[in-house]
């Protein structure tokens, strides 16, 4: 019998969002990124302005968490637009994706902790 393994859908995460869909932004998975899955935690690489998964290893200004992909990417060979929440929104800590090397708890609550600077609140 096969097994059949649901993935994350876009958009689960969110909670609730500002009215408008202010909450959004549109952003740019660099190139290289590979795989993104919908409610990955990106960080903004400062010299391109372009958008990876934030790991907590990283010092090109990515190791910062700035946005959660609404949609899933692959960003292997090029890089890809998608839309982002980047504001003014609650989102379920559950349904979200961090970096592989974010793996403790104290690591996912920095992160939750700097995106609540941004006034996205995990729940």
């Amino acid at each position: 019998m096969t097994v059949l393994v649901e993935t994350r859908h876009p958009g689960e995460f969110i909670l609730s969002e500002a009215n408008g869909q202010r909450s959004r932004e549109a952003i740019t998975i660099a190139s290289g990124a590979g795989i993104i899955a919908a409610g990955t935690v990106l960080g903004k690489v400062t010299a391109s302005g372009k958008y990876i998964a934030s790991a907590v290893g990283a010092s090109d200004g990515s190791e910062v968490p700035a946005a959660i992909a609404i949609y899933g990417a692959d960003a292997s060979a090029a890089d890809v637009a998608v839309s982002a929440i980047v504001r003014d929104a609650e989102v379920n800590g559950k349904c979200l994706t961090y970096h592989a090397d974010r793996d403790q708890p104290a690591e996912k609550a920095a992160a939750n902790t700097a995106l609540a600077t941004l006034g996205v609140i995990v729940r």
